[in-house]
């Protein structure tokens, strides 16, 4: 027996809406998983470059560390060259002065320059000539002089003259130059 003037729709256990529902819920959970394994994601790259930033300002601070030492090596070598090139200019004005200070009528055969003092060689007319024009200017120069003579085939006489600079003094004298080039240092 049939009540009704219409046939019978099927029930679903969830209806339309229903299903419009979960659909909703469901896309939403997969949005929010999505969005939660996005993040840990990026978390763990970005903890990736902090390790990475952290190993490569470590290799910067260490070369940074090298090249100041670099840069002290080459500062001591550069005022190292600078010492010697003064010394040597020193020394090759004072070589220039000695050569300066022999006359004519006295031949020096050989000049051999020692830590403290200095030996030389040579021919001269006789011991007045050496005495007053060699000797007197050396003896202002150096604290202790020898002279020895030789007679020479050709009448002349051969001499040897070592001069000598006491170390305590060489010592007073080289403060007293490192004393005034740093004051002109502080002066520039």
């Amino acid at each position: 027996m049939k009540y009704s003037y219409i046939s019978p729709r099927k029930k679903n256990v969830i209806s339309s809406e229903l299903q419009l529902l979960f659909s909703f819920f469901g896309i939403t959970l997969f949005m929010l998983f999505l969005t939660y394994f996005f993040l840990v994601f990026k978390d763990y790259r970005f903890e990736q470059n902090t390790q990475e930033i952290i190993q490569k300002r470590a290799e910067v601070e260490s070369n940074i560390v090298n090249m100041k030492k670099q840069i002290t090596f080459i500062e001591k070598e550069v005022l190292l060259c600078e010492r010697i090139n003064t010394k040597n200019t020193v020394l090759k004005d004072s070589i220039a002065n000695l050569f300066d200070l022999v006359p004519q009528r006295i031949t020096l055969s050989e000049a051999s320059l020692l830590k403290n003092g200095l030996i030389l060689h040579g021919i001269t007319p006789n011991k007045d000539v050496y005495n007053f024009m060699l000797q007197a200017p050396l003896r202002s120069i150096f604290n202790r002089t020898y002279s020895s003579f030789y007679p020479a085939p050709n009448g002349w006489l051969k001499f040897v003259s070592t001069n000598y600079i006491d170390e305590d003094e060489m010592q007073t004298d080289a403060v007293k130059s490192d004393k005034e080039e740093a004051g002109s240092k502080d002066e520039d």
